[in-house]
């Protein structure tokens, strides 16, 4: 029903449509995410349920990225991958990005690469990214990587082997630790209203059970 009367007005100037819907309580996942590091938007929402730009992801996606097979994809609260341009988020195998993690542009995940023998079979291998990573720009994570909790990833870097430990810092093809972080200096900051994209947090076991494979 509501979708149906966001659909009438789509006519309206876009200003006008925003100011119009963003108050009513269906819009929680914007007002509440305002300040975080990965706000939901009505316009990010807007295109892609009503214009269907990368429709189907439960969290918003940049126009000029692409996510793949997302219902194999478990974000955790306040990321978004593929927020920023130009990133390529692969879930051909299970794909985690923990809590708070950034991505940024030209980000690409991979979790399955083409059989050497067969170029027509996909070799899937899950990727697990920890909490409070970032990822720099046109970095690329390969099939079967674990990362830890507070793993920095330099611009550009490709990598291609797993750092569970976290609390380091990547760089290079491959990419190698250059710099190790304190666990004592680093922070775990929550924000007060937790989301997992558009879903609220208190709602997400059941979506994740109803919807994802992952």
């Amino acid at each position: 029903m509501f979708l149906k009367l966001a659909r009438r007005t789509a006519q309206l100037p876009f200003k006008t449509m925003e100011a119009l819907f963003i108050r009513l309580p269906y819009f929680h996942f914007v007002r509440n995410t305002r300040d975080a590091l990965s706000p939901n938007t009505f316009r990010d929402w807007f295109r892609q349920e009503l214009l269907g730009v990368n429709i189907g992801p439960y969290w918003p996606i940049h126009t000029s990225s692409k996510v793949t097979e997302w219902k194999n994809i478990l974000i955790g609260i306040d990321t978004s991958p593929g927020i920023m341009p130009g990133c390529y988020i692969q879930g051909i195998g299970k794909v985690t990005v923990g809590d708070y993690t950034r991505v940024g542009p030209n980000v690409s995940i991979i979790s399955a690469n083409h059989s050497l023998s067969d170029l027509r079979q996909h070799e899937p291998q899950e990727v697990r990214i920890g909490a409070y990573c970032w990822l720099g720009a046109g970095s690329v994570v390969l099939p079967g990587v674990e990362l830890g909790d507070f793993t920095i990833v330099g611009a550009g870097a490709i990598v291609t082997k797993s750092y569970p430990q976290g609390f380091c810092v990547l760089a290079g093809n491959p990419a190698v630790p250059i710099k190790s972080l304190s666990a004592e200096e680093c922070v775990r900051y929550r924000h007060r209203d937790e989301y997992h994209g558009f879903i609220a947090a208190r709602d997400f076991s059941a979506y994740r059970k109803n919807t994802l494979r992952v």
